[in-house]
């Protein structure tokens, strides 16, 4: 099982939690062949399908070399809207988190995944 050394799931959780703050629903790392929940909120049930939420998740992956040398310039993070939050994703290199979170402002996305990109890069390659 590959999964971040504790420091760093305290240091994802961190940064989400800073960026977030309350908002935050979960927090889920994901590589190509893991994946494991970091953290739910204690008023959420352990009832979602990570498996699934992986397996679409981990399409990102393929999206950094789809979109690199594009006009549009590299890939950095995706954002879902649904009707009761967001989900998140954030990819680098190869390991990825997503996250949920209630309904917050949009502008606040940019700066969450900033923060997650940056402890994701810092990991030892996979």
């Amino acid at each position: 099982m590959s999964h971040p050394p504790t420091e760093r799931t305290d240091e994802l959780l961190s940064a989400a939690r800073t960026a977030t703050g309350d908002e935050l629903r979960s927090l889920t790392y994901f590589t190509e062949d893991d994946v494991e929940q970091l953290y739910l909120r204690s008023d959420l049930s352990r009832t979602a399908d990570l498996v699934g939420f992986a397996e679409n998740e981990r399409q990102g992956f393929r999206a950094q070399s789809l979109y690199a040398d594009t006009q549009l310039g590299d890939y950095r993070f995706t954002v879902r809207v649904f009707e009761n939050g967001y989900l998140t994703r954030v990819i680098a290199g190869g390991h990825g988190v997503w996250l949920t979170t209630d309904s917050m402002e949009i502008d606040r996305f940019e700066e969450l995944a900033s923060a997650l990109a940056t402890i994701l890069r810092s990991f030892d390659p996979a």
